[in-house]
Parts: structure tokens; C-alpha cells; sequence
């Protein structure tokens, strides 16, 4: 169901999952866009010299998949603020699910509030947070 305002929202709803495009094509694109054209992004047998187990998804490209995942579910909801942590690198060419569940809503102000999750498919949590979003009344 397409949400537009706030009354077709439900304390404790779960919005849809979002499978993103993960693939390196997508993230270098991304990546030259904002001007963060490393080879730790861009570029798996580098990011693993440097460290890294493969090339990695830009931090501010997986808050991209969290708004983008609030706007498949209501795609007229202003995204006021989005609070992440990064418990862990989500790497290029893997599959993530983008996951989100309504914990507050305020019915003066017409503010939501959602949790957020990245995980793998080992059911592992990557980057975990909050949303503020504020739909019409």
C-alpha cells in the first residue's frame, strides 16, 4: 500500500523491503557523482590492499537507500532527518535488505519516526538508525 498521509499510517507498521542495486557499476556512478572516485569504492583488489574485504558501499549511498526505500512506501513524505550508525562495511555486489518499521507518530506535528536497518544476507545488521518524516495530515 502507497502511503500519502498521515492517517494511512500504523504505529508499528513495517515498510516494504528494499533490495538496492549494490552492483560495482551502480556504486562507482554514485561514487564519481560525489566526488569520491577512490579505489576503496570502486574497486575490489584495491579496497582489498587497503585492508578492506572488497570494495565498499559510500556511507552517505546507503542513507541514500534508507530515504530512497521511505519514498517507495510513501512517496510524498518529506525526509526531515535521517541518524544512522555504521556497525559494519556493506560491500559491493552483495545483496542488502533496506528495512524500516514506524515506532512513533505524532499526530499534531504529522512527524513519523522509523526505525531503519541495512542487513546482509547473513542476517547480519551493517547500518541501523532513525528516520524523521513528516507527511501531510
Amino acid at each position: 500500500m502507497t502511503i500519502h498521509t498521515l492517517s494511512d499510517v500504523s504505529f508499528g507498521e513495517q515498510l516494504p523491503t528494499f533490495t538496492p542495486d549494490t552492483g560495482l557499476l551502480n556504486v562507482k556512478k554514485f561514487a564519481v557523482a560525489a566526488g569520491w572516485d577512490a579505489p576503496r569504492f570502486t574497486d575490489h583488489a584495491a579496497a582489498r590492499d587497503q585492508g578492506l574485504p572488497g570494495a565498499v558501499i559510500p556511507g552517505i549511498m546507503s542513507q541514500g537507500f534508507l530515504s530512497a526505500m521511505i519514498h517507495h512506501w510513501a512517496p510524498t513524505a518529506d525526509v526531515k532527518k535521517v541518524d544512522t550508525v555504521f556497525r559494519a562495511p556493506c560491500i559491493v555486489d552483495e545483496i542488502y535488505n533496506v528495512e524500516g518499521v514506524v515506532t512513533d507518530i505524532d499526530e499534531e506535528t504529522g512527524e513519523i519516526e522509523i526505525d531503519l536497518t541495512i542487513t546482509n544476507q547473513a542476517g547480519e545488521t551493517r547500518v541501523f538508525g532513525t528516520a524523521k518524516v513528516l507527511l501531510s495530515q
